[in-house]
């Protein structure tokens, strides 16, 4: 497993360096998201979407678990499993989303970690101070070799 860090000193940074994961991501990739509340995991997808040319708002999608955005060069689905923890059994077809031709982010992972592929790309942003953030990309699998997630 290939890690790799890079840390942000603002907001927009942190919205930039989604622009920039973009240009490397693919259809039917899995992003998982770590970190606590308020950290900057939507921030991050916000930037995501910027890069893939979505041109609508990007939300936290906490109240409706999936928000799709269909409007860019690849389908993004913000997935928000944090409700799921009282109810991880149900089935809200994630291979449809996992093997589909979209980018699957997917915010607090560990509610539903037996759906994850084993090919998936972890981010863990940690909070470094009020504005900075050490964000730390592990590519579990070898589809995402030769991609330049180290030129971050």
């Amino acid at each position: 497993m290939l890690e790799y860090q890079v840390t942000t000193h603002s907001y927009e940074e942190t919205e930039d360096l989604g622009e920039k994961l973009a240009k490397l991501l693919k259809p039917s990739d899995v992003v998982v998201l770590n970190g606590d509340l308020g950290v900057g995991k939507t921030t991050l997808t916000r930037g995501l979407a910027r890069g893939l040319g979505i041109k609508r708002n990007v939300k936290s999608p906490t109240f409706t678990l999936i928000r799709e955005y269909k409007d860019g060069r690849i389908p993004l689905y913000h997935m928000d499993a944090y409700r799921l923890e009282s109810s991880p059994d149900e089935d809200l077809g994630f291979d449809e989303y996992f093997n589909g031709d979209g980018i699957t982010m997917v915010e607090w992972p560990q509610f539903i970690k037996d759906e994850i592929p084993d090919d998936h790309l972890t981010i863990n942003i940690e909070r470094l101070s009020d504005t900075d953030r050490q964000v730390t990309f592990k590519l579990h699998g070898d589809k995402f070799d030769q991609r330049g997630f180290d030129q971050l």
